[in-house]
């Protein structure tokens, strides 16, 4: 009887034991504590989470690591444990540490499943995740990571994470590498890896099994040699570095700021690495590069003094003075055997040294290295060692430092201009010799034609001269607009008083002014410190003046003085649409039947410039605070300095320069470059629902979710509920038929494909008559929230913007 009341008390301890740990949120497990199925431990700033997980598609359990900060948008697993023992039952599966220090998974049969390694033991062994998301077993006293009894930054599976060391120490043997997972849902590891290779000068390898796949060269004290254009150098977001010596071997990168930024190296299950950074705007992980870059970056693609230019056809050529060893097969596209020398290379005979500029370092497995040697002692070296065929330098993040040797045939190498580097390899003498005679030829053609180049360059300069003068004449001529002088506009805005000063915009200060006869008139001034400069002024007259209806500002003329350029317009007494709707108290001054006339006005202003305007013209910056108000309240479409002009039936075109506003943009355009009519129209969608609420899309707030204005529209129009969305300052005023409509026509313009969008011709249509609409599918960007909006409050009269950027966007695993 004594017996078993102790067994329940000591049962009873146990669970309480248990239970107090699970119920609070640790970052460590103890020898009196253990996990199981549905509990987890958290690093303590909360970055990372342990516990059991199953991949998507999979039913399988295993032992992870994964982000806990950016749960619940997406679980993204950095490291598993039991990748080859997947559980199935977890039933009585207990993650535990035991003494000596060994963190064990054991089920209910006390068997390990699975277990980490010591060679030591302490006397109170606790397993920590720490907030780098390692997890390590240790002395709970003690902290030097010198003394850890192991850590999963040792055994890493797909993911490098920021400082785990990828390399391999030379006194342990222990090599550190990636191992790709075998599909996306099964962790086992799959056939591909990654791994620091020491064998002649250390360089990265990804290699399937045993054959190498590609590699990013060699370190040259700034980076790898053949690094994609994101690792030429160090980034604000995060450094990185190589350490070589004789106890070890490794590469590391840390984050600038581990507090705001998430970034890790992956190797996908198909071989490819790609760094993500976690962007909480998108709530997504975005590819900030991905190896292999291009086709250029498979090994040894064009064979021995192959070089593989991926802006040639075909990539692949023989280095200058070498050519096809079997020719024949070369030319059939065959570049597996790759070139040799033009002469042959004969050690009895003298030899020389070609220098070949902007290439990827060759495979340096065959290579030896001296990290004091000068270039011309390598050079030296080089010369007496008959097997020697290469040299180059080891380092050059401070000049040209160290010897780099290559013995045999050198292979894998590809063009990559200015961010490559000289090697030098060794060439018959009468190379040299053919070359400086070519040098010769050419300098005498040079001193022959120097002369004629000279009356060339005499003659561009009076062109240049000659265009620089009638540049002033030029817009009258071409665009009839007149010309105000400087004078006029200096007395009619008091000398650009600071009282006459109406709005600032990207483009510079806005001034308003009275000319001598009484009209009001509203001045842009370009300001010497603007981001937008004569090309955006010029836009902005080019387009302007051929324009005329009564929803597009009306462009007066303009003044062009010296360094002043400036626009004059007619003014604009209501000042811009953000003015009013986004403020509290002038938001009661626009009723229902005003609203709807504004949009109806915007609308009819895009339909002239998509169909009815002697050009074509794409706004791409349709925004609240570029709608201006005249004294009656009728929408003027303004600042025309980012518009761009397509011909014929063209629909659109695509950019480098993403320029725009957050919130405002298509999909398509903000990450593709992609503008056309249909994110005019889409940015028109934006606009209508932000009239109809009061709201602006970016930097929208709900209690109830984490959408933008799109998504919560999206929301309440799938639920029925759209006249949740109205402004609550248009109750006395709302028509309900015409709100509903609005809001559903601003949905249709801002659904996610293009095709999907209607045009202004139906938008005018849908808005003006009560015909059935469509049924609006799912907007762009309708999950995305923004919390940060850098527009003001209130309006001026022209306010631009130019947020110029380039997004790529590639879906993870």
């Amino acid at each position: 009887m004594e017996s078993s009341c102790f067994l329940l008390f000591l049962l009873a301890f146990c669970s309480s034991i248990h239970n107090s740990f699970s119920n609070t949120t640790r970052d460590l497990i103890n020898t009196n504590q253990f996990i199981i199925d549905g509990e987890t431990i958290v690093s303590s700033d909360g970055t990372f989470e342990l516990g059991f997980f199953n991949p998507s598609g999979s039913s399988n359990r295993y032992i992870g690591i994964w982000y806990k900060r950016i749960l619940p948008h997406v679980q993204t697993v950095v490291w598993v444990a039991n990748r080859e023992n997947p559980l199935t039952n977890t039933s009585s599966i207990q993650l535990k540490v035991t003494k000596p220090g060994i963190l064990a998974l054991f089920n209910d049969k006390n068997e390990s499943i699975w277990s980490t390694i010591t060679s030591r033991s302490v006397q109170n062994p606790v397993a920590v995740l720490l907030d780098s998301g390692n997890l390590v077993v240790k002395d709970a006293n003690d902290n030097n990571p010198e003394d850890f009894l192991w850590q999963s930054f040792n055994f890493p599976t797909d993911t490098h994470l920021p400082d785990m060391k990828l390399g391999k120490n030379f006194k342990t043997g222990h090599e550190v590498y990636l191992s790709a997972w075998k599909t996306d849902n099964d962790p086992a590891p799959g056939e591909f890896t990654r791994n620091i290779d020491p064998t002649g000068y250390p360089q990265i390898f990804t290699k399937s099994d045993t054959d190498v796949l590609y590699r990013i060269g060699p370190w040259n004290g700034l980076r790898w040699s053949g690094a994609p254009t994101p690792l030429l150098t160090q980034s604000k977001l995060y450094t990185f570095q190589f350490i070589f010596n004789e106890e070890e071997v490794y590469y590391i990168f840390s984050l600038v700021n581990h507090s705001s930024v998430l970034s890790r190296i992956v190797m996908t299950s198909n071989g490819d690495i790609q760094r993500f950074m976690w962007v909480d705007q998108t709530k997504r992980w975005h590819s900030h590069y991905k190896l292999p870059a291009d086709n250029c970056d498979t090994y040894s693609l064009c064979g021995e003094y192959g070089s593989c230019d991926i802006d040639n056809e075909p990539i692949c050529g023989c280095l200058e003075k070498f050519v096809p060893k079997y020719p024949q097969q070369w030319e059939k596209g065959d570049w597996t055997r790759g070139c040799v020398r033009r002469t042959p290379l004969d050690c009895n005979r003298e030899h020389v040294f070609i220098r070949y500029s902007g290439i990827k370092l060759p495979d340096t497995k065959h290579s030896r290295y001296d990290k004091t040697m000068t270039l011309e002692g390598c050079r030296q070296v080089c010369s007496t060692n008959c097997a020697c065929t290469a040299y180059s330098s080891l380092d050059i993040s401070n000049g040209d430092k160290g010897c780099l040797l290559w013995f045999g045939e050198v292979i894998d190498i590809r063009k990559l201009s200015d961010r490559g580097q000289d090697i030098y390899i060794k060439m018959d003498s009468s190379e040299q010799e053919s070359e400086a005679g070519s040098k010769r030829k050419k300098a005498k053609i040079l001193a022959v034609s120097f002369s004629l180049l000279m009356a060339t360059i005499l003659l561009i300069l009076i062109l240049l001269w000659y265009k620089w003068k009638k540049k002033k004449l030029k817009l009258k001529e071409d665009f009839e607009l007149p010309l105000f002088p400087l004078s006029t506009i200096t007395r009619a805005t008091n000398n650009f008083s600071v009282n006459n000063k109406i709005g600032e915009g990207g483009f510079g200060p806005v001034y308003k002014g009275v000319l001598e006869e009484g009209q009001d008139i509203a001045v842009k001034r370009l300001s010497r410190t603007s981001m937008q400069g004569l090309a955006e002024y010029t836009n902005e007259v080019i387009y302007i003046a051929k324009l005329q209806h009564r929803n597009l500002v009306r462009l007066l003329g303009c003044c062009i003085q010296g360094e002043e350029k400036m626009l004059i317009y007619e003014y604009m007494a209501n000042r811009s649409l953000d003015s009013y709707i986004f403020d509290q108290t002038k938001n009661k001054l626009l009723d229902w039947p005003k609203r709807y006339h504004i949009i109806n006005g915007i609308a009819r202003g895009l339909l002239y410039l998509h169909q009815d305007s002697r050009l074509r013209i794409i706004h791409r910056d349709l925004k609240a605070s570029n709608v201006l108000l005249d004294i009656e309240m009728n929408p003027k479409i303004s600042d025309f300095g980012m518009a761009r002009c397509v011909a014929g039936n063209e629909m659109g075109s695509r950019t480098r320069n993403v320029v725009g506003t957050h919130g405002y943009m298509s999909p398509e355009y903000a990450v593709d470059g992609i503008f056309s009519v249909k994110s005019d129209v889409f940015s028109f969608g934006v606009l209508v629902l932000e009239i109809v609420s009061g709201k602006r899309n970016r930097g929208f707030v709900h209690q109830d979710h984490d959408l933008n204005l799109l998504g919560h529209a999206w929301k309440l129009y799938k639920d029925d509920r759209s006249l949740e969305l109205v402004d609550e300052q248009l109750d006395d005023s709302c028509n309900i038929s015409q709100v509903l409509r609005s809001i559903q026509v601003g949905l249709l313009c801002v659904q996610q494909h293009p095709n999907d969008r209607p045009s202004m011709f139906s938008v005018v249509h849908m808005l003006a008559n009560e015909s059935l609409l469509p049924k609006a599918k799912e907007p762009g960007f309708f999950t995305e929230r923004n919390v940060y909006d850098d527009e003001n409050s209130g309006g001026s009269q022209t306010r631009s913007s130019k947020n110029e950027f380039t997004i790529t966007v590639l879906d993870p695993r």
